[in-house]
């Protein structure tokens, strides 16, 4: 069942299946991606293939895989690495593989507009039309995770997109820890959840671990809004920082149906009736039993509302 032998270990898990016609099989890759450009591109190629040839719709590879992850440290020979949205070469070759295999790709990149540089997602249908970009809106900053020199906050706002086999939601990486970003996506309509991940150690406190609580708070997602989530890591030591993998996907009661271990490549996909998930959320009444007038608090940075209540 594996693709060409890769690096490492090669793996594949399935979650169960389904034939109904609301299905929705989703597959998240992990891989390591210390080399060069044209070999991390040939390695995630390999596992979109290996996924699609085991039924996957939509399928997630890892944050920023066309390198190493840069903005461990400050160097501004980095920002030789973005690329314009337009006529981006790793996103005409996942289009080209996507029409191919006819599935849905998510594309992560570094971009450049103009003067401007973002960490950004490009979303690729199983026709390979590119429906659009999503740029992150949190960006972090802190030792080992100094992106706040890199990109600025996105601008594209919360986005869905409506592909072939329904209708997704692209967070990227500090973006997942973050509810708002989860339930607006939800509310636009979002059917599935996915968080393209670089996430491994702490350089300056090596005895945390955050494993666990990066999971948790997806899973947490996962049960607030009644919808599957699935998060794609890489692997591998770069620089001193050990990247964790453990990449999953949840389902819509916040179970953790497939997960990859800390080191191991490959993929991982489960399945899902979009009628069943819908009527459960429904059934939970989340959505229904929701207070926006009560919230005018999560719309200041302070917890002070900016305008009085009539």
């Amino acid at each position: 069942m594996s693709p060409a032998k890769p690096q490492h270990s090669s793996t594949h898990h399935d979650a169960g299946g389904t034939t109904s016609t609301e299905q929705l099989t989703v597959a998240v890759v992990q891989c390591p991606l210390q080399g060069p450009r044209e070999r991390n591109i040939a390695c995630v190629d390999r596992w979109v293939r290996h996924a699609a040839a085991q039924g996957a719709h939509v399928i997630l590879p890892p944050e920023l895989f066309e390198g190493r992850y840069f903005p461990q440290r400050e160097d501004p020979s980095f920002f030789d690495e973005a690329r314009a949205f337009a006529g981006n070469r790793t996103i005409a070759h996942f289009s080209a593989l996507a029409r191919e295999l006819q599935v849905v790709i998510p594309v992560s990149f570094f971009e450049r507009d103009q003067q401007a540089y973002y960490n950004s997602v490009s979303v690729i249908d199983a026709t390979g039309e590119v429906l659009g970009l999503y740029r992150k809106s949190h960006i972090p900053d802190g030792p080992g995770y100094s992106e706040k020199y890199y990109f600025r906050p996105g601008d594209t706002g919360f986005r869905v997109f409506d592909t072939s086999f329904g209708v997704i939601g692209v967070g990227i990486c500090w973006d997942q820890w973050y509810p708002e970003c989860a339930r607006a996506m939800t509310l636009l309509g979002a059917e599935v959840l996915l968080y393209p991940t670089a996430i491994g150690s702490e350089p300056a406190t090596p005895d945390v671990d955050t494993k666990e609580p990066w999971q948790r708070v997806m899973v947490g997602h996962a049960v607030a809004n009644s919808i599957p989530v699935a998060a794609a890591n890489r692997i591998g030591v770069e620089d001193g920082m050990s990247f964790y993998g453990s990449s999953f996907i949840a389902n819509s009661r916040g179970d953790k149906v497939v997960e990859l271990s800390r080191t191991e490549e490959g993929t991982a996909l489960a399945h899902f009736n979009r009628r069943d998930v819908a009527s459960e959320r429904n059934a939970w009444g989340f959505f229904r039993d929701r207070r926006p007038d009560l919230y005018d608090t999560l719309l200041t940075a302070d917890g002070h509302t900016r305008w009085r209540r009539r």
